[in-house]
């Protein structure tokens, strides 16, 4: 039987580290909030191979006593936190006291520090151990330098990314923690190259340009609002400046950077309808709130917090939102534009026709009512005037077995699938499906749609959804086979990226280049384009930014599904919404349509086509 012992120290420390020392992003962001609860203004960062081999932070804060050296180096040893009481209102991003003894329990630090008008201190602390310690030159604050992380832990190696993944890491906490504290200048560098440089003056929307871009800083609108638990600040992205993923929305709960998915979903829903569909906003959001409704004391990392009135914030969240893009922005809803006009005839008549009230109604007064009313007035219409889809109606049965006979004569003379000479099973459904569609005959257009016929049928079809599909086949078949053609431009482009982004696009310059994208490293966090893919047609670099993220987040192990979801975006860009077209580009249209694969849907699955036989017609017409 084994015996209960207590562990060592060391031991102690090492387990410890496991919990809160995951990766060297987690030392640069344990060091950093240190640095920022010691009253700092500018903090550098240094890394080099991507933060194993070596991380500094130095500060200008508030330094470290000579004499309590020892006891910073000691778990759950804090200046932060005195009592039980305090651990309920925690105003700092540090409490624990573990960070530096788990950093020192699995590396070699060295630390450097000094207070104000006093003589500075160098030690050196490796596997928990204090080895040296001397008086030392040094301005006033501190330098902690990490060497050799997780030497002596070399499983922890094994579960770290790669090299550049690590790196991401490093700059995505560091880009958040900058937008949360736009009064301190941080510093990143690594391998010796600058990768942010923030002011430090204070204004948010030029440290948003100096992670993201100018022209997104650009694009970006102030929102504030508060309530008497509440006091939330930031920066919108308008509803024209989307990315493909969440990790733009920055929420930082005083100051200190989390993660929640009830005020993401908060987020989300003050845009409405307003955004595309799976694209998601940049936002950066500044909560201030009393720490005693604030429990940061959950989560290994606290970058999960559990918060007391969590709904209430999640509401104002929402409410700020809407208001501030519905009064900043331009109206771009038809409902918004007709009540913003004036004519009490139109608000009248629109309001007559959500009530409903056709029969014996009395018009009411001409008044402009609000889009709360509008939408309550239409919320309480009685279930009963809707078909309920439980109900069977008397003509189902002819529905259903008007042409069950024909369907099972047909299914009757289907043979199993064939094999080819290759072995490989051949699906007639396919084939039948690609050769059904007959040789259409054009006969006319209105609006959109066009007219043609076929053994004795009438087709409606879809003139933009045609286009879509031809677009698309046409696309998806240069980008499998890498014959896509480039423009060359006369004067070259410069964009300007966010660091992230700049290291990401570096990263996969050749790839970019088989797209067709001829980019090139132009200073800093910035390339220069010189040629560009033809199939964007317009609006070029809005489109090129579009087609950059799109390949920054493909899903790298299935190519395909980036290319499909690639041509279905262009082909909705490049297809005229409505245009009238010649007998002779019309019967084009309809030849190159028998053709594709799959004629009787566009890419996104809508019908490009119905068809209405000689019986459905004399049936009309109760012939």
């Amino acid at each position: 039987m084994t015996k209960i012992h207590e562990l060592s120290e060391n031991l102690a420390n090492q387990i410890a580290a496991g919990e809160v020392i995951e990766r060297p992003a987690s030392v640069v962001k344990e060091l950093v909030e240190n640095a920022i609860d010691a009253g700092s203004t500018q903090i550098r960062v240094e890394v080099r191979s991507s933060g194993l081999a070596m991380i500094m932070v130095q500060d200008n804060g508030v330094g470290i006593p000579a004499d309590q050296l020892d006891l910073a180096f000691t778990r759950h040893a804090t200046s932060k936190i005195n009592n039980e009481r305090d651990l309920f209102k925690v105003a700092t991003l540090g409490f624990r006291g573990e960070a530096l003894a788990s950093i020192a329990a699995v590396s070699h630090v060295e630390v450097l520090t000094a207070l104000a008008h006093h003589t500075g201190v160098v030690a050196n602390f490796s596997t928990g151990v204090k080895s040296h310690q001397s008086a030392a030159a040094a301005r006033e604050g501190t330098r902690i330098t990490v060497s050799d992380l997780f030497f002596n832990t070399p499983a922890r190696l094994k579960y770290l990314r790669s090299p550049r993944t690590e790196l991401m890491k490093v700059v995505d906490f560091l880009d958040r923690i900058a937008l949360g504290h736009p009064q301190i200048a941080f510093t990143l560098v690594s391998e010796g190259k600058i990768l942010l440089q923030t002011a430090g003056n204070g204004d948010q929307q030029q440290t948003v340009a100096t992670i993201y871009g100018h022209h997104v800083a650009a694009e970006m609108l102030p929102f504030a609002t508060q309530d008497t638990d509440f006091t939330v600040t930031g920066l919108l992205s308008k509803p024209t400046l989307t990315r493909s993923n969440r990790h733009f929305m920055t929420l930082l709960l005083n100051g200190r950077y989390i993660t929640n998915l009830v005020l993401t979903n908060a987020i989300m829903t003050g845009y409405g309808s307003q955004l595309p569909q799976r694209h998601y906003p940049i936002a950066v959001i500044n909560i201030q709130v009393d720490p005693l409704l604030v429990d940061v004391n959950v989560h290994p990392t606290k970058r999960e917090v559990r918060l007391s009135k969590e709904t209430a914030l999640a509401r104002l969240l929402t409410t700020a939102i809407s208001t501030t893009l519905t009064n900043q922005l331009a109206p771009s809803s038809g409902l918004t534009n007709l009540l913003q006009t004036g004519r009490p005839t139109l608000v009248d008549q629109l309001r007559f026709n959500l009530n409903q009230q056709v029969v014996n109604s009395k018009r009411p007064e001409i008044t402009k009512p609000s889009t709360t009313e509008l939408a309550s007035s239409d919320a309480k219409e009685p279930d009963h005037k809707y078909v309920s889809m439980k109900q069977v109606r008397s003509d189902d049965r002819y529905l259903l077995t008007a042409s069950w006979d024909a369907n099972v004569r047909e299914q009757q003379t289907l043979r199993p699938f064939p094999l080819d000479p290759a072995g490989n099973v051949e699906s007639s459904a396919a084939a039948k499906l690609s050769s059904r569609l007959p040789q259409l005959t054009y006969l006319g257009q209105f609006d959109s749609y066009l007219l043609a016929s076929a053994d004795h049928d009438l087709y409606l079809l879809d003139a933009p959804a045609i286009q879509r599909r031809l677009i698309y086949e046409r696309l998806l078949g240069e980008l499998t086979n890498h014959q896509i053609s480039q423009q060359q431009l006369l004067t070259p482009l410069v964009l300007d990226f966010g660091e992230l982004d700049f290291l990401e696009i570096k990263a996969k310059l050749p790839l970019l280049r088989e797209l067709g994208l001829l980019l090139a490293e132009f200073g800093q966090h910035s390339f220069i384009l010189h040629g560009y893919p033809n199939f964007l047609q317009d609006n070029q670099e809005a489109r090129l930014r579009e087609l950059i993220e799109l390949f920054l987040h493909q899903d790298e192990a299935n190519p395909m599904k980036w290319r499909e979801r690639l041509a279905r975006d262009e082909a909705r860009h490049q297809a005229a919404a409505r245009s009238k077209l010649t007998a002779v580009a019309a019967a084009s249209l309809l030849a190159k349509l028998a053709k594709v694969p799959d004629p009787y849907h566009d890419p996104d699955g809508r019908l490009t086509l119905v068809a209405i036989n000689q019986r459905d017609l004399q049936k009309m017409f109760k012939r």
